[in-house]
């Protein structure tokens, strides 16, 4: 019996929790970020604010917890890459990329605007780093630290900074296209994209 209630009342956490972090997610698409209130977010998630407290200290909190969010989605779905095979050809690499940003588009939209040197760029760009220079170092192509610690600098700074581009433009280019570019220029480079 004590099981079944401490169920019903973790899923009803989870589901205030979810209602909250949509509630304020929807809010971004209408407003500043300074202008949102916990009441505006309370009221958008049709709850009391007490009720928003008993989850969250502030609308500091919600936003931590939705960045962490996508950079755990970002971390498995780069721990289920193969890195060391996607090194040679990157692309699969902007597929997963697109694919996290396609699916949470108003909240990277919203993260990505902040300004380039936000709490949630610096986490993904350290996070590429890292396994990029993993990889690398793994391979054969890249030998010397020197060029990988170059190499992985320039692909994952090169990216995020294409992606917040994007995300702060009118975009009119799809996403994908972005992505499948940014690709073509990692792994070609400018030669690629010239008509000679």
């Amino acid at each position: 019996m004590n099981h079944a209630k401490t169920e019903k009342h973790d899923r009803r956490i989870v589901k205030t929790k979810r209602a909250i972090k949509n509630a304020f997610i929807k809010l971004l698409s209408e407003k500043d970020f300074n202008d949102i209130t916990v009441k505006n977010i309370a009221d958008e998630a049709d709850i009391d604010r007490k009720t928003l407290y008993n989850h969250y200290n502030g609308i500091y909190e919600i936003r931590d917890e939705l960045e962490n969010d996508l950079i755990e989605l970002l971390e498995q779905a780069i721990k289920e890459l193969d890195f060391e095979k996607n090194v040679k050809n990157p692309q699969h690499i902007f597929e997963i990329l697109n694919d996290i940003l396609s699916t949470n588009l108003e909240l990277c939209g919203y993260l990505m605007k902040m300004n380039a040197h936000s709490h949630i760029v610096r986490k993904i760009d350290g996070l590429l780093k890292s396994k990029l220079k993993e990889a690398m170092k793994q391979s054969t192509v890249i030998t010397s630290t020197q060029n990988i610690d170059l190499c992985a600098d320039f692909i994952a700074s090169g990216l995020l900074s294409v992606y917040q581009n994007w995300f702060n433009s009118d975009r009119s280019a799809p996403l994908k296209e972005v992505s499948i570019n940014a690709g073509r220029l990692v792994i070609y480079g400018l030669k690629d994209f010239t008509d000679l």
